[in-house]
This record gives C-alpha cells, sequence and structure tokens, in this order.
C-alpha cells in the first residue's frame, strides 16, 4: 500500500465501544497488579495520578473554535465568565461571532471582544451557562528548557466528539523570536516545545505539569512535503498575554511597542542606537545615536533579535524603564513606547486580511448576529467590540465609587500639609477653581473652562488640571467627566520593571487605566484593583511631556485618600507633597486670592 500503513479490521472511528472499555480496565488491572506486588514505586504512581489529574482539568478548558466553512482551530477559557483567549488567524474567518465546542460535547455561542493582531492573539467571550471551567494563568518567566507541557486542542479537527487531543512533550526552548514572514504576526518571546503542534491546534493551550496556562499554542514548523508536525511549536508566552489582556477585555484593536528607534550591532558586539526619530519620547528622555542599549523593561539586551524580543511583549504606551550606556557610564531613563502602526493603518491591514481570508472580496452587509450575542456586540471606529469598553468602564467606575465614601461633594477640597524640601502648601479644589498656595507664590485655575491654557503651576505640567479632574472623577464618575473610555492596564509602578527581583512580569501588578478627553487636555488615570485612583497623567498639548501625578496611601485615613503626592514633568520631580489632612469646607469667593 503507497501509504505505508497498515489495514486494520476496524479504526477508531468504528471501533466497538468493549473494544475501548476492555483496554481501559486491562491497563487499570495490570497498573492495579503491579502497585499490589510492589514493583511500581508509590511516587511514581503518584506522579501519573499528577498528571492524569493535571490533564484532565486542562481538557475541561479546552474550546474547538467553528469558523464555518473556513474550517476552525482551537482556544481555551481563562475565566468563569466565559472570557478565552485564540489565535487572530483562529477568529478571523469566523467574524464577530462563532460557535464553540467544549469537552462536555456542548456547542455553545461565542462574541468576539478583543484583537492583537501583531501579536496573533484574540479574546473571546462564550455565554450560555453561568460557569465555565478555566484555566490559571501561570508565569511563563519560570518555564525553563526541559520541563514538562502539553497542548490541548483539536488538531486536524479530529475531536469530533469535542473532546480535546492531548500531546505532551518538553520545552525545547524559552524567550525564542519568530520575526513577520509576510505578514503582520510577529512571534516574540515565545515558547518552543517539541509537544506536538498540527493544524488545528492553533490556539489551543500550552500546559506546565500542574495543569496551569503557560502559553497560547500558534506557528509550528512543518515537514515541507505535507502539513505534517516535525516537532517545533511555538507558543505565545502566557506573561505576554497578561501584558495585553486588560486592552483585549477592553475591546480595543491592540497594537504592540517600538522604541522609536532602530539599533544595529557594531564592530565590539554592542547593540547600539543607529536611527532615532526627534519626535519620539526616548529622544526626549535623551536616547542619542550610538548610545548601547543594555537592558530595557529589566531583561538584558545582548543583540538586535533580544532587543525586538522584548518590545515584542510589551503594548504601546507603556512607560518602561531604559538603561543606556554612554561612554562608558550606564544611566537609565524611562521611556514611553510608541506603537508600531498608527490606528487607522491597523485597521486597514486587518480589514484587508478579513477580504482575503475569504473566497469573495465583496463588500459585504453587517453581520446578522446570533440571538444570543447581538446584545454583546456595538461597532465604533478604533475597536474592535466596543460593548466590552463601556463594560470595562462600568466596572472600574463602580469601584472608585465604593473607595470614594470620603470625597465629598457639598464644598471645596482643602489639601494641606508641607513639600519634602520644606515649607507649607495648600490646595483647594471646588466645581469653580483650582488655588494652590506654594512657597513660590500662588497659582489660581479656572474649573469651568478649558483648562489647557493655564497649566499651572509654573514648571508642573498642569497639576490643577490634574487634581480638578481627578476631584470630578470621584464624585461624578467615567460616565460624566467627559468622552471616557477605558484604557488597558499599565504596571503601577513602571519602575519596578527595572528592579532584579521582578525580571518576571507576572510578578508585576497591573492597575486599570482610564483615558478622558474632556475640558481641552487628554489625561489618563490609574486604577488599583480596590478602585483607589493611584496616579494621574494629563497632556495640555498632545506633543508636550504630560504632567505626572502619584498618589500614596496614609495607613490611618479613608481608602483612596492620599497622604503623599508626587508630581514628575518629563525628567524632573516638580515636587513631593506630605498630606496632612484633607477637609471640605465652604467656597468663600475672596479666598481665590489668600495665601496661607
Amino acid at each position: 500500500m503507497s501509504s505505508g500503513h497498515r489495514h486494520l479490521p476496524w479504526s477508531r472511528a468504528t471501533a466497538p465501544s468493549w473494544v475501548t472499555v476492555t483496554l481501559v480496565a486491562a491497563a487499570v488491572t495490570l497498573s492495579a497488579a503491579a502497585a499490589r506486588a510492589g514493583d511500581v514505586p508509590e511516587d511514581v504512581l503518584a506522579a501519573e495520578r499528577q498528571r492524569v489529574e493535571a490533564m484532565a482539568r486542562a481538557a475541561g478548558t479546552a474550546i474547538a473554535i467553528f469558523a464555518g466553512e473556513a474550517g476552525g482551530g482551537s482556544g481555551v477559557l481563562i475565566s468563569a465568565d466565559g472570557y478565552a483567549l485564540t489565535n487572530f488567524h483562529v477568529v478571523q474567518p469566523a467574524g464577530v461571532a462563532m460557535k464553540c465546542g467544549l469537552s462536555d460535547g456542548r456547542v455553545e455561542d461565542a462574541v468576539l471582544v478583543g484583537l492583537d493582531p501583531t501579536g496573533d492573539v484574540a479574546l473571546i467571550k462564550l455565554v450560555g451557562r453561568e460557569a465555565f471551567p478555566f484555566a490559571e494563568l501561570a508565569d511563563s518567566d519560570e518555564v525553563e528548557v526541559g520541563d514538562f507541557c502539553f497542548a490541548a486542542g483539536n488538531p486536524f479537527l479530529l475531536a469530533t466528539d469535542l473532546r480535546p487531543s492531548i500531546s505532551a512533550g518538553i520545552v525545547s526552548g524559552v524567550h525564542r523570536y519568530q520575526f513577520p514572514a509576510g505578514t503582520i504576526l510577529e512571534y516574540a518571546d515565545c515558547l518552543q516545545v517539541d509537544a506536538a503542534i498540527n493544524p488545528g491546534n492553533s490556539g489551543g493551550g500550552l500546559f506546565d505539569a500542574r495543569g496551569r496556562l503557560i502559553g497560547v499554542n500558534g506557528r509550528a514548523s512543518f515537514e515541507k512535503r505535507g502539513r505534517v508536525n516535525v516537532g517545533v511549536g511555538y507558543a505565545i508566552s502566557a506573561n505576554q498575554l497578561r501584558n495585553f489582556l486588560g486592552f483585549l477585555k477592553g475591546g480595543r484593536l491592540v497594537d504592540h511597542a517600538t522604541l522609536g528607534a532602530t539599533v544595529a550591532t557594531d564592530a565590539d558586539g554592542r547593540v547600539v542606537v543607529s536611527d532615532i526619530l526627534e519626535s519620539s519620547d526616548a529622544w526626549r528622555r535623551g536616547l542619542r545615536y550610538d548610545d548601547e542599549i543594555v537592558a530595557v523593561a529589566g531583561r538584558p539586551v545582548r543583540t538586535v533579535n533580544a532587543l525586538k524580543n522584548v518590545l515584542g511583549t510589551l503594548p504601546a504606551g507603556w512607560r518602561v524603564p531604559l538603561v543606556v550606556r554612554r561612554a562608558g557610564r550606564p544611566q537609565e531613563i524611562m521611556v514611553r513606547l510608541a506603537a508600531l502602526h498608527l490606528p487607522t493603518e491597523l485597521a486597514r491591514i486587518v480589514a484587508a486580511q478579513d477580504q482575503e481570508s475569504k473566497p469573495e472580496s465583496k463588500p459585504e452587509p453587517p453581520p446578522q448576529l446570533p440571538e444570543a450575542v447581538r446584545h454583546l456586540y456595538e461597532s465604533r471606529p478604533g475597536f474592535t467590540n466596543h460593548h466590552f469598553n463601556r463594560v470595562e468602564r462600568t466596572r472600574v467606575a463602580e469601584r472608585i465609587a465604593a473607595s470614594a465614601s470620603w470625597a465629598r461633594p457639598d464644598g471645596a477640597w482643602v489639601v494641606r500639609g508641607r513639600l519634602a524640601t520644606g515649607g507649607p502648601f495648600r490646595i483647594l479644589l471646588s466645581a469653580e477653581r483650582g488655588l494652590i498656595d506654594l512657597p513660590t507664590g500662588t497659582t489660581v485655575v479656572d474649573a469651568t473652562g478649558e483648562l489647557d491654557g493655564d497649566p499651572g503651576p509654573p514648571g508642573s505640567g498642569g497639576l490643577l488640571a490634574a487634581l480638578l479632574l481627578w476631584r470630578r472623577l470621584l464624585l461624578e464618575g467615567p460616565a460624566h467627566l467627559g468622552s471616557t473610555s477605558y484604557w488597558g492596564t499599565q504596571p503601577r509602578d513602571p519602575r519596578r520593571l527595572g528592579e532584579a527581583r521582578n525580571v518576571e512580569l507576572g510578578n508585576v501588578e497591573l492597575v486599570d487605566v482610564l483615558e478622558t478627553s474632556v475640558a481641552a487636555v487628554e489625561a489618563r488615570f490609574a486604577v488599583a484593583g480596590d478602585g483607589v485612583v493611584t496616579g494621574i497623567e494629563l497632556w495640555p498639548t498632545p506633543d508636550a511631556d504630560p504632567c505626572e501625578v502619584r498618589f500614596e496611601p496614609h495607613a490611618g485615613r479613608p481608602a483612596g485618600m492620599p497622604g503623599l503626592i508626587e508630581v514628575r514633568h518629563g525628567d524632573v520631580l516638580f515636587g513631593t507633597f506630605q498630606v496632612d489632612a484633607i477637609t471640605v469646607e465652604p467656597v468663600a469667593p475672596e479666598a481665590a486670592g489668600e495665601t496661607s
């Protein structure tokens, strides 16, 4: 026979059920007999039980995604409320809505939530039941070469009963970089495994020995004569997924980061800046031609690919520490990462690839969504699904309201204390004005007008405007602040990315971020899990450095009431304000010109 395979009297699909039962029963009997005879050590049997249980749990979180006539792929559930991760190239042919099969044999409806086309990641949400089984997201930076791993998915769409196939192996490599090859997809810092990853496994989970999710399977190398796995598969790391998950949950079309500079290897093997955009934040922070890049976001950089590897795991807009060496001396700067693409460019790329994936390129009418997910989709430019942005904004708003019980609206907020450099200060915030008394003078801002005209006090970049918006957010909520949306997540303290102990991104605390456009300024509010606003960034003009405000709590005060306020503008620390008290007082018109 040309196939080289021996025909059996029956195949797996037609095998009588008694055959399977008999084989399983025989295996159990032999194992039990061996255990009684003492031939198999108990620790070996315990390890076997742990492995079987881990695989069973993982199988329960695996989903088979059906994209109509275009085929399908796999996915993995990551929360009890039905959120699941998969690949961009898996869901693209399906459009907004799709069907997903679970290992219990049931098929549920799902809707597209967010897309990361560069990273080949998509987030979807399943509906149809109160709670779904889900996988725990691990810290993938703890994964080492030689670690046991296994994949759960639906290769070649073999699982007609929806029970996923399991393939096991080891981690063959970590921190692999797979450059784009005629496509937008870029696999950065991925895990290389020898567990079989075949067509249909795409988007499924890669798990460790404890059944925790360490990655999402994507690319694989295949034998040239056919789509046959040769033992080299690549998974998008769990830590990269974690970095982008907040943006995806916000229904966004997200982009990856770039430094705004290109690098090359010089004659001494150093990674140096070969070109840089003078409009980039890196240039404003002092990065220059021929500077050696030593580390970014706490990760060492020894090759050009190593820099691409780290940047490929980070979202556009994050601020990260960058260590450079100039004239033999290292220095650290904080750089805000730019986007790889313009938003309109990224949308065009996705639309073009979507048309390529369909047999005809004729314009199509708006999709008629299934009733089960129709209320979960809202189209809006710049978003994959704006409905979920409103969901996340509401979630954060409820937490802010719960943490701001001290924030009374019946008067002006008066903040008093002392500067770290010496001398008292007083800040007054009301619906009509903002006022700050400093040893250097008094500044007043009209809260009822445009806030971009007076970024006072001088040198702060707009401290009073930022604090006035903070008061308005706590009292009115994001829905009434202005044009406010959920931006995504970012590190609570980006400088910790540079600490050796916190190189693992899985250990870095991420906080929610709301962005707003109001009173002619742009602002972002960082909000911790307990609803406390931990920081503000405010741009009076788009191309200028923002005013950066950081709040630290005080143990003896209500949650959300700061004990310390740190203010920076660009590379300069404007001031550190030690807060003694925040009170609510009546507003007197003549108080506008008072000094403390």
